[in-house]
């Protein structure tokens, strides 16, 4: 069975299985050639089967020894035209790996939104993951979320707020460079998408572990945010979902107040602009993207989610790096914001046209092999092997 990378549009539909199996094996050869580092070794990951998520399990299973429980909602292979998604294929690959070096790497599949699914997650920790858990991460995407009060689904929505924004944009599919227009959103679909991609989720995890008792004294829970820069603030920081992370800064507060009494902590995390699934439908970003990777790359400041989710542990949450703001958010996105690579970014941005975008004045190239890896395509180290649609349904999850 040959795989053929299929994207519609910037949205990835094809995927290799094989090939997400070496990206993960990879990962975890990055984080061990950095070395150990100490940190927790009980870890509950909300949203672990891919990008950020992803990266910090790696990080913390393979750079720190840290047992881990995996939540996300993946789909399996069903057919060779219907192989499931990149996500199913990395929970395997990361579970074989951690188990060979005798660490528990516990996967569930299922709709993180849900009381049932937090339900689980409770019963698992107290009967077979030794009764607590000493670090959360909530780094859970999604374009949709069912209430699980009402039953009532939300779907976010990715626009400006007040003006509509006019700018340069890319289709990968056509690879094509034109202009684009985002509309101004609703004040329903704001509410929407804060509903949604805001705290509120995050909040309701934490209160359902706090009271089934299975947070250690000193717990930290961390969720990973983006404020961006002046150049993406009219469609990222003052749209939508700028508004969905200002929400998760307030129910950060609200945690804080919960966790007091086991001295724990609730830490928003300011990452860096990485490519990931969702960065790429974005409007404008990738066009940002390639002109901050091409000036990042350049000063040797350049991430992908394992380089940046590695440093954030073992540099500055549990080493000695840390860097905080006014709001006591951790900030490693400096290397982003750093006044100098700002200023090259919006001055190399301001010169592409749909003759040179794609050329080696920028890093379109090394934006969309990324992009690709993530479904399994142009995969570092990666070896082509026959393998046929029941071998792939056979995988352990």
């Amino acid at each position: 069975m040959k795989f053929k990378q299929n994207i519609r549009g910037n949205v990835a539909l094809g995927v290799n299985p094989l090939g997400c199996k070496q990206e993960v094996l990879n990962q975890i050869d990055y984080v061990k050639s950095k070395g150990h580092y100490d940190a927790p070794k009980k870890v509950l990951i909300i949203g672990a089967s891919s990008s950020y998520g992803l990266a910090t399990r790696i990080s913390l299973a393979f750079g720190a020894g840290a047992d881990t429980i995996g939540v996300s909602f993946e789909k399996g292979p069903k057919s060779e035209r219907n192989l499931g998604t990149a996500g199913w294929y990395n929970n395997i690959a990361f579970r074989e790996a951690a188990e060979k070096e005798g660490l528990v790497a516990k996967n569930f599949v299922t709709d993180a939104f849900s009381h049932d699914a937090k339900q689980e997650v409770i019963d698992y920790i107290k009967n077979e993951f030794g009764g607590k858990v000493d670090l959360v991460v909530y780094s859970l995407a999604s374009g949709r979320r069912t209430d699980p009060d009402t039953g009532e689904t939300y779907t976010s929505s990715i626009k400006a707020i007040g003006d509509k924004v006019v700018g340069p944009n890319i289709n990968m599919q056509k690879e094509e460079f034109f202009i684009d227009t985002l509309e101004p959103a609703t004040e329903q679909e704001i509410a929407d998408t804060v509903k949604v991609m805001g705290g509120e989720d995050w909040e309701l995890w934490m209160k359902a572990l706090k009271e089934a008792d299975v947070l250690s004294e000193g717990v930290l829970t961390t969720n990973y945010s983006y404020l961006g820069t002046e150049l993406n603030r009219p469609y990222y920081g003052g749209g939508t979902l700028g508004q969905a992370k200002a929400d998760c800064d307030v129910k950060a507060d609200n945690i804080n107040k919960l966790l007091a009494d086991i001295n724990g902590k609730a830490q928003i995390v300011v990452a860096t602009a990485v490519t990931t699934k969702a960065s790429s439908v974005i409007p404008f970003f990738i066009v940002y993207c390639i002109g901050l990777y091409k000036v990042m790359s350049e000063k040797g400041t350049h991430e992908t989610p394992i380089m940046h989710q590695d440093r954030i542990y073992r540099e500055m949450i549990y080493g000695d790096k840390p860097e905080y703001d006014d709001e006591g958010r951790l900030r490693p996105d400096s290397w982003e914001l750093d006044s100098d690579t700002q200023a090259e970014t919006e001055e190399l941005i301001m010169k592409l046209n749909e003759d040179n975008f794609n050329n080696d004045m920028t890093a379109y190239d090394l934006f969309y092999k990324e992009f690709s890896n993530l479904s399994g395509f142009m995969v570092d180290n990666y070896v082509d092997e026959d393998i046929t649609i029941d071998e792939l349904k056979s995988w352990e999850y």
